[in-house]
């Protein structure tokens, strides 16, 4: 027998006895995936580069919003700063009632948002169903703070909003410094057709998202004029012609004072 061929039997025995510790080398390969993911983490919440949450899990709008059907469709993402304090699902709740004109609200819900991590996704955020005699409709809102300075970017122009149907709209427009909103603010507003070509019967959502140019403390509302939730073709039939808040409405809602504690625990 050839001496390599019988060296290479030799060593096949040897190995056939010994057997890996799975266990360990799994362990090990976990440990260092956790170790590499806190590097990045960390990384994030000190500033290294911008924190993008997508919108399917970035908002983190964990199906409390009005039932789960909400989840990551209604806001946009956004890249986060740090959060100054904590801010409770139920201050959010509390915050859309107080600025709705008076009515039924049912399916009130609300998320805290975490100021140690903004990483990890929590936004403070809350939903209702909102009814005013004229149709139930979904109304929700989120509240975060944007990097300074801010630049072009989710909520602040137009050009970065996805490809627009015909019939939908975004327009961008600025408020002066005044008392209520010091260093003035840009307010996006976007109508959308749930599905297009739309027709009388199909559903509208509205967003305006509110920012502070000297904070980056922004809040985003969002109204259907429907019980929103879905995608597409199953999204809820309109239940009213409108919004329950104009724009107007909204703007004066968000500068008000129900809201100054929120924008001032994000900025």
């Amino acid at each position: 027998m050839p001496f390599e061929t019988d060296l290479a039997q030799a060593i096949d025995r040897t190995t056939d006895s010994l057997e890996p510790d799975l266990t360990t080398l799994l362990g090990k390969a976990v440990e260092r995936g956790r170790s590499r993911r806190r590097r990045r983490s960390a990384g994030v919440v000190a500033g290294v580069g911008a924190c993008t949450l997508t919108a399917a899990a970035a908002l983190a709008i964990p199906g409390a919003l009005a039932g789960g059907s909400h989840a990551g469709s209604d806001f946009e993402p956004v890249a986060l700063a740090m959060p100054r304090s904590a801010i409770t699902g139920a201050q959010m709740g509390e915050a859309l009632k107080s600025v709705l004109p008076g009515g039924a609200y049912s399916r009130v819900t609300g998320q805290s948002n975490n100021p140690s991590d903004p990483s990890g996704g929590l936004v403070a955020n809350g939903g209702l169903l909102f009814d005013d005699g004229h149709g139930a409709a979904y109304v929700g809102a989120s509240a975060v703070r944007l990097k300074l300075p801010l630049r072009d970017g989710p909520g602040l122009t137009c050009d970065q909003t996805p490809t627009r149907a015909d019939g939908d709209t975004c327009t961008v427009r600025e408020l002066p410094s005044s008392d209520a909103i010091p260093g003035g603010a840009l307010v996006m507003t976007e109508q959308n057709a749930a599905t297009h070509p739309a027709t009388a019967d199909t559903a509208h959502r509205w967003t305006m998202t509110f920012t502070l140019k000297s904070t980056g403390a922004q809040v985003q509302l969002v109204q259907w004029n429907s019980t929103g939730g879905g995608t597409g073709a199953d999204t809820p039939k309109p239940t009213r012609p409108a919004p329950p808040l104009s724009e107007q409405q909204a703007i004066t809602a968000l500068t008000g004072p129900a809201w100054a504690p929120i924008l001032g625990a994000v900025a």
